[in-house]
């Protein structure tokens, strides 16, 4: 009895410890946004709309300003998503890494007015998101 006590409680701990765990993909420990707002309203918007941007050569200033302007946000998330506990294993780990890389490349390369250099470097931000789906988006 003492032996089935100690294997039932070993178990509804290790089943405990993953609800913490999987609590913590999805929000942080204090603050408020979870990690689905952070995607839904920070990274793909910003993802899309740099995507379809860069399609194209912008057309003057302004325009390589707004896809900067895109690009640091998504560099911004990739230090988000890792914050707070939203994020603790080492998919979202290196994922985030590869975001906040591959999007601090793309800025610099927006900045230089680099366009086909930017497209480039827009490749390796959507490989990271894609490691992460494959891991944990359901």
């Amino acid at each position: 009895m003492k032996t089935l006590t100690c294997l039932f409680l070993t178990v509804t701990l290790v089943a405990g410890s993953t609800v913490l765990l999987q609590a913590q993909i999805k929000k942080g420990k204090t603050r408020a946004a979870s990690t689905k707002q952070l995607m839904g309203g920070l990274v793909k918007p910003q993802c899309a709309a740099l995507g379809d941007a860069l399609k194209t050569a912008p057309a003057d200033d302004k325009a390589w300003d707004e896809l900067a302007l895109k690009a640091a946000l998504l560099n911004e998330t990739g230090y988000l998503l890792m914050d707070d506990g939203r994020c603790p294993d080492g998919v979202w780990a290196g994922a985030a890494k590869a975001l906040r890389e591959g999007s601090a490349d793309v800025l610099a390369k927006l900045e230089a007015k680099d366009h086909a250099g930017a497209q480039a470097a827009f490749q390796n931000v959507t490989k990271s998101c894609g490691e992460c789906h494959k891991a944990h988006k359901k």
